[in-house]
């Protein structure tokens, strides 16, 4: 008796055979794409970056995660590669899709890149192959966008080919959680489906978690960041009101996390950042105001979480106000950019956000941050204008001669005791500052 698809995917992935394919080589896809190749698997990445590519097979990693000295390792063995052409998509038995997946200023869900990459396998999508979602979008995505169009080819869903959604789950700049020990959670579009999809993901991660469906996929990774959202979102409105109520909400909440059950400690911040929680949520009540659900939960976490660059500025002003300052001609310098501590990430950053709120309000910017060379405002989905702004190096006379210092990205290899010591007045978003910091600062402290 003839081999099913998934008995043929299953010997091929066990005798390592099996020849995977990544497209899109960011923050998920390579590490990803490096895992498979490190495993013992043909990698091949696609981009339609040339310049991604390029440095990729020279042997040079750009994301902070991958080290360059494995990919230069794999490169050299041949194991892995990567290219523009998408023709090399026809020599691939898997194909992982980790494109990205923003939203559009109407705050819907833009699967553009999702359909560009599903246009590109389809013209070479042939009996055997498995194809995988990874890219973060709302129920039913796989199964009813992406399944039609491979189904259009002619080809027959378990008879030729395969399909599942499998959620990244990516922490950049985590050193504990990286892709082999973070649990993947499985979903195919039918049993098969998931039983290869399973097996593939079993070879590069600790533990494999199947669900039903890709549906049942897809909902649990947006709710994994909705959970985030709306947490943060109320650690955030605790710290508005411990604000005007002149309570520390960091004493606050640490308090509160000496109870060794039913409570899980989040923390404020200037506003919510990255690839994933500012976005999924809106993926998931989008989904629902299609079935005529109104997820107000979701949207007043989103609410909240959208205002704490305002509060930022407002605490900012009140500083500047007690010195008899305008915040009009005041010299404000940011710590740190980036969306997280120690990356370079500055995807829907609140940097970026406040930023723009100080510059509308005549305040002189700059910044600091020493993983981010250069902050653009062009991108079509931020709502953040204006020139582009360069970090400058952190001197005493910097320091010393702006008005107000606002750390908004508390990255590790800062010197905090000096800006303590040389600003008049600090704004702490992130409390970088203990208690020590406070108790020897010679500068005003505010903090969020």
């Amino acid at each position: 008796m003839a081999q099913t698809v998934k008995e043929q995917l299953i010997d091929s992935i066990d005798t390592k055979h099996a020849h995977v394919g990544v497209v899109g080589l960011g923050y998920v896809g390579l590490p990803l794409l490096t895992e498979f190749a490190r495993q013992g698997f043909q990698g091949t990445g696609f981009e339609v970056d040339e310049s991604k590519t390029a440095r990729i097979n020279s042997g040079e990693s750009y994301i902070g995660d991958v080290n360059s000295s494995l990919v230069k390792d794999l490169v050299d063995k041949k194991r892995l590669r990567a290219t523009t052409d998408f023709d090399h998509l026809k020599e691939c038995d898997a194909v992982i899709i980790c494109v990205p997946t923003p939203l559009r200023k109407t705050k819907e869900p833009d699967v553009s890149y999702i359909l560009a990459a599903a246009e590109e396998i389809t013209k070479r999508l042939h009996p055997g192959q498995l194809i995988i979602l990874e890219s973060t979008t709302y129920p039913g995505t796989t199964d009813e966008v992406l399944l039609p169009m491979f189904q259009a080819t002619g080809l027959e869903l378990d008879k030729d080919f395969l399909l599942a959604f499998s959620p990244e789950r990516v922490d950049p700049g985590n050193p504990q959680f990286q892709t082999h020990n973070i649990p993947k959670v499985v979903g195919g579009v039918t049993d098969d489906s998931t039983d290869a999809a399973a097996h593939l993901y079993s070879q590069i991660v600790n533990q494999v978690h199947a669900v039903s469906s890709a549906r049942v996929a897809e909902t649990a990774k947006l709710l994994e960041n909705t959970f985030r959202a709306v947490n943060i979102g109320m650690a955030n409105e605790m710290a508005r009101l411990c604000y005007a109520l002149n309570i520390d909400t960091w004493e606050v909440i640490r308090a509160a996390a000496t109870k060794p059950f039913g409570f899980m400690a989040f923390y404020p911040g200037p506003g919510i950042g990255g690839h994933c929680i500012p976005l999924d949520p809106h993926y998931l009540s989008w989904k629902a105001r299609q079935h005529g659900f109104d997820s107000r939960f979701i949207g007043l976490a989103e609410e909240v979480n959208s205002r704490m660059p305002d509060h930022v500025c407002q605490l900012v002003s009140d500083g500047l106000n007690d010195d008899s300052k305008s915040m009009r001609g005041s010299r404000i310098l940011l710590l740190g950019v980036a969306y997280k501590k120690d990356i370079d990430d500055v995807r829907e950053s609140p940097a970026l956000s406040i930023i723009d709120r100080l510059r509308s309000k005549g305040a002189e910017v700059s910044y600091h941050d020493p993983f981010v060379s250069e902050i653009r405002f062009d991108d079509a989905h931020t709502e953040a204008s204006g020139e582009p702004l360069t970090s400058i190096t952190l001197t005493d006379d910097e320091v010393s001669k702006s008005d107000c210092v606002i750390i908004i990205t508390d990255h590790s290899g800062i010197d905090y005791s000096r800006i303590t010591k040389l600003a008049p007045l600090v704004v702490d978003t992130r409390n970088a500052l203990n208690g020590d910091l406070r108790r020897n600062s010679t500068a005003r402290i505010i903090r969020l």
